[in-house]
């Protein structure tokens, strides 16, 4: 497996304007969150989606024709999913939690564990299945970063691209803006939140918005590189990528 430190534009280009024939089968895990939702509302929507499937914990409160659910509450054994996971097309992993709103021993289990053990049956049930997978601005692989997230998420990532998929999208955005309102997590959220307007124009490749993001991975995983790889998508990657394939007229509101 090929392993890419920036985007290749050129791949990338060619899998937006080609896409592969007939419609796909989707897994969504995470869509209770941020830009979980945003991903499973893009995938409903889209027309080369002739299904989706839900994991998680919480019930989501939606019908739609494309539309299954699957209530699992233990993500450290996700044996039971095996045939909910068969002749799937591809992931789209938005599963995760914030630093300081757990110990450090959950933070480890939700980013290293629940993605290790969710890779292992997918891969297992639906070997050819693309995956897209949210990491995180930071992520270190090789294990010696100081900060804990970004040596779980590094972690994690390691798991994904050794798992066996035939294509992996690594995504790290940095400051992910939220787009509807909500309760912010922490007072740095709240404040990075309050300074968006100006901290998008100073600093672009800080930012993304959560349903940009969303609609990123949603389409990366559904038209995919050419390439058999890991391609890790940086935030100016994923800016680059949304400013080229997505009009703004085509995101949630």
């Amino acid at each position: 497996m090929k392993f890419m430190t920036t985007t290749n534009q050129a791949s990338l280009d060619a899998s937006m304007t080609n896409p592969t024939v007939g419609q796909k089968s989707l897994v969504v895990v995470g869509a209770t969150g941020m830009v979980g939702g945003y991903a499973l509302r893009y995938a409903l929507d889209d027309s080369e989606v002739k299904s989706v499937t839900s994991i998680g914990r919480k019930k989501l409160g939606i019908s739609h024709p494309k539309l299954k659910e699957v209530l699992h509450q233990n993500f450290a054994d996700c044996s039971a999913l095996s045939d909910v996971l068969s002749g799937q097309d591809g992931a789209v992993f938005c599963l995760g939690t914030y630093t300081g709103s757990v110990p450090d021993a959950e933070l480890h289990r939700i980013t290293v564990d629940y993605t290790v053990e969710f890779s292992r049956v997918l891969s297992g049930s639906s070997p050819g299945a693309a995956f897209s997978f949210l990491s995180g601005n930071g992520a270190d692989p090789t294990g010696r970063s100081r900060l804990a997230f970004a040596r779980y998420k590094g972690e994690a990532e390691n798991a994904v691209l050794t798992a066996g998929f035939p294509h992996v999208y690594l995504f790290r955005p940095a400051y992910i803006y939220p787009v509807e309102p909500r309760n912010e997590p922490n007072f740095s959220y709240r404040l990075l939140r309050t300074v968006y307007p100006v901290f998008r124009v100073l600093f672009p490749n800080q930012v993304i918005r959560a349903d940009d993001l969303a609609r990123a991975m949603v389409d990366l995983v559904l038209r995919q590189t050419h390439e058999r790889q890991g391609l890790i998508l940086e935030n100016r990657d994923i800016r680059a990528m949304v400013e080229s394939h997505v009009p703004l007229g085509n995101r949630v509101t």
